[in-house]
């Protein structure tokens, strides 16, 4: 999830062991190399996926739906606590009896199976391998595996989206650049679409899942729904914008080491160091180490949230901070603080778009939906989590924007904290920022690599498995190179508002408005295109259809009409907004080069003055 920087600042890893409640987080990594294989079969209709949805979606209902024995009266908790106890207890009386599923050097899934004591006693083998010894793993074993690793509730679901976005310390200068009433008719009306996305996500997810083709990503949806090509493009722009991330937490935790010292410090080394512990830590490839650390990212965006309140309702904003910016303001007399009602005055079309596409950062986080989904021991829940957290997250973005617009009008700064004028106060915000946003710029950049390893380096590459140790040594060497490259991207474009409107517009604004009315349409045109006549069979995994071509993408599309032809329109919408977005980035950066002597590339002169 994204929000401006503080959001970044969040979680947000496919790998991060909390998408797991038992503290396990099962990737893409850990399955065998012939299931891997089968998730991306591209001769597999939509059809089988259907079928098998339908089957998993029926036996998590029976399990874990209302009237089972999870849905306990004493709780959740206690329920999971039981299931627990009593997986230990089935493990320590079947751990000689029963087989262990486990992974061969080939990647293959494999059972070890127990052999009586005392046979193959002219046999020369090890104690281990007379004990154990393998097998090919059979569906139905596989079935029980892949759902052992769906133990996340949505409860669980909801504190991972609100830890990941909470962080809305670019919407006062949102509002500064729209106005107080267009900005919050815009993050309403972009909070409301992004729910809705995230709804639609969920629809196909359920549809389209199933313990025989697990989903691991967003990826997984677009090719089962257009095929490889959307697969690729997908797993490309989220790559890119994990990278583009990491640059922005670079730029961002750069500035707050010049501003905690006083821009004695040459900014190029301010972001060197930033690089150099990226490049150092980045290299852990498993990120469970730093699971209960990100957790605390909430707690502290919280304090940073209401400190920088306190703050700004008792001291004026940070004028030194605006004049590094504008040449042309007088410190030494600023206007007095204006707040507008519509779009302020003295504005162009671009920074308007500025602070829209700060809107689509702030709720644009479907790019992880589908991941959160792929460990939840329910999926059919998910709308819960979701709607809980798109209401929190929007009255606390409501609350913190308008508040600090209205105390600090047109000085409102991105980021906030670095606006307030006390020293103490930035440096009390600055640390925790800086804090947060490393170990941000760690899991965004170990799932960038990891998206770019599994799906670009693996298909079109033919890298190695990330668990061999090829693999491993190829790890090694593209970190520093990963962050070395953002960190030459953040030192050539110095500039938070461009990166933020760059990001968004390119790369967030797709996963969250743009792909998934347009990956719904697809999937809805083809599933209701379905005949009651046509058949599937699941034994040969043949299709019997009646028609095909133009008339039955017709007919799919006319069965849903209405909602079809909205989704359609939001389409269309999504890509005006991606187009004006990108012309109001690059626009910025011109601009700002122009007229920001300190935003100019390789200056030792700090952006914050």
């Amino acid at each position: 999830m994204a929000s401006g920087v503080g959001s970044i600042a969040g979680i947000g890893a496919a790998s991060d062991p909390r998408l797991s409640v038992s503290g396990d987080a099962p990737d893409l990594n850990s399955y065998p190399q012939r299931m891997i294989e089968k998730l991306h079969d591209p001769s597999i209709t939509i059809e089988e996926y259907l079928h098998y949805a339908k089957i998993t979606r029926a036996e998590e209902d029976r399990l874990y739906g209302p009237g089972s024995d999870y849905q306990a009266t004493d709780g959740p908790a206690t329920a999971f606590m039981k299931e627990k106890i009593l997986r230990k207890r089935a493990t320590r009386r079947t751990s000689i009896a029963q087989p262990r599923l486990s992974i061969s050097a080939q990647g293959e899934a494999q059972i070890a199976r127990p052999i009586e004591s005392g046979t193959d006693s002219g046999n020369e083998k090890t104690v281990h391998e007379k004990n154990f010894e393998s097998m090919a793993v059979s569906d139905e074993e596989w079935v029980q595996a892949s759902r052992a690793a769906r133990t996340a509730t949505w409860s669980a679901v909801f504190y991972l989206i609100t830890t990941d976005i909470l962080g809305p310390f670019s919407t006062g200068f949102a509002f500064s650049q729209m106005g107080l009433g267009p900005g919050v008719a815009l993050f309403t009306v972009f909070g409301g679409l992004g729910g809705y996305s995230g709804y639609q996500l969920w629809k196909m997810y359920l549809q389209l899942d199933s313990d025989r083709y697990p989903m691991k990503g967003y990826g997984d949806i677009a090719f089962r729904v257009y095929g490889t090509w959307f697969r690729h493009t997908c797993n490309g722009l989220q790559s890119f914008q994990f990278f583009l991330n990491v640059a922005l937490i670079i730029l961002t935790s750069g500035q707050s080491i010049s501003q905690l010292s006083k821009g004695s410090l040459c900014f190029i080394v301010c972001m060197v160091v930033c690089t150099i512990f990226g490049c150092i830590v980045g290299q852990i490839r498993t990120l469970q180490r730093f699971g209960w650390l990100a957790s605390w990212a909430v707690f502290m965006n919280l304090f940073v949230i209401f400190a920088t309140m306190g703050v700004m309702a008792h001291s004026p904003p940070n004028y030194k901070l605006y004049a590094a910016s504008n040449p042309t303001f007088n410190i030494n007399h600023p206007d007095p603080i204006k707040v507008s009602g519509s779009a302020p005055p003295g504005l162009g079309l671009v920074n308007n778009v500025n602070g829209l596409m700060n809107a689509v950062f702030s709720f644009g986080g479907a790019t992880l939906f589908v991941e959160l989904m792929s460990e939840m021991r329910r999926p059919m829940d998910f709308w819960k989590g979701l709607l809980c957290a798109d209401i929190l997250i929007y009255l606390c973005y409501m609350v913190y924007g308008v508040y600090t617009y209205c105390m600090q009008g047109q000085y409102a700064y991105n980021v906030s904290y670095q606006g307030v004028s006390p020293y103490s106060w930035q440096t009390v915000g600055n640390v925790f920022g800086l804090i947060t946003g490393l170990i941000a710029a760690v899991l965004y950049g170990n799932i960038g690599i990891k998206v770019f390893y599994n799906n670009m380096g693996r298909d079109l590459l033919k890298f190695p498995r990330l668990e061999s140790k090829r693999g491993k040594w190829i790890f090694v060497f593209i970190v520093p190179v990963y962050w070395i490259a953002a960190w030459v991207v953040s030192q050539s474009v110095p500039q938070i508002n461009t990166w933020i409107v760059l990001v968004g517009a390119g790369c967030i604004l797709q996963f969250t408005y743009t792909f998934p009315p347009f990956m719904m349409i697809g999937f809805k045109v083809q599933r209701d295109a379905m005949l009651p006549q046509e058949t599937f069979d699941p034994a040969t995994g043949q299709v019997q259809r009646v028609d095909g071509g133009f008339r039955r993408w017709a007919r799919g599309f006319r069965k849903e009409l209405l909602w079809n032809v909205f989704d359609v329109i939001y389409y269309l919408g999504s890509c005006v907004t991606c187009i004006l977005g990108l012309y109001a980035a690059f626009s910025s950066m011109v601009s700002a080069y122009k007229n920001s002597p300190n935003l100019s590339a390789w200056r030792c002169e700090s952006p914050t003055g």
